[in-house]
C-alpha cells in the first residue's frame, strides 16, 4: 500500500473513522452535534451562529436549533455582535466550558485506554513514529 493515491485514502478514511468513534464517547444528555458545538466553542472561542455552522459544516437552521438548547441547558451566553447588531455571538459559560473539558477529557481517556489495552509498547513507539511523519503533512 505505498500508492500516494491508495494511502491517501486510507488515511483519509481511517481518521474519519476515528472521529466519528470520538464523537459516540457519552457527553452527558447532550446529542453529538451539541457536544461538538460545544467543543468548537472551547477549541475556537466565541463564533456566531452562522461562524459555528460553517465550521461544523451543516445548515445555519440546524446549527440555530442545537443554539437554542444549548442556552436553553445554561452551557452558552449569546450577546450582540459589536460588528453586527443583527447577529449574536455565542460564547461558553462557566457550566459550557466544564461540561466541553469533561467530554474532551472523556475521550482523551478512551483513547489513552485503547491505546494501553489495544497495542504492544513496540506497536505504540511505531505508531508515534508514524505520527511524527503525518505531522509533516500538516506542519511541512
Amino acid at each position: 500500500m505505498t500508492d500516494p493515491s491508495t494511502l491517501a485514502t486510507s488515511v483519509r478514511v481511517l481518521f474519519g473513522r476515528l472521529r466519528r468513534r470520538l464523537t459516540e464517547i457519552p457527553s452527558g444528555d447532550l446529542t453529538a452535534p451539541q457536544s461538538s458545538a460545544l467543543a468548537r466553542l472551547l477549541k475556537d472561542g466565541p463564533s456566531t451562529a452562522s461562524g459555528l455552522a460553517g465550521a461544523e459544516r451543516m445548515r445555519p437552521q440546524s446549527m440555530a436549533a442545537i443554539v437554542a438548547e444549548l442556552d436553553r441547558r445554561g452551557l452558552i451566553d449569546r450577546s450582540p455582535d459589536p460588528d453586527d447588531g443583527r447577529r449574536q455571538v455565542i460564547t461558553l459559560t462557566a457550566t459550557g466550558r466544564e461540561h466541553a473539558e469533561g467530554a474532551r477529557a472523556s475521550r482523551g481517556e478512551w483513547l489513552s485506554t485503547a491505546f494501553a489495552e489495544r497495542y504492544t509498547e513496540a506497536e505504540r513507539r511505531t505508531l508515534a513514529e508514524a505520527l511524527e511523519l503525518l505531522d509533516r503533512l500538516v506542519d511541512p
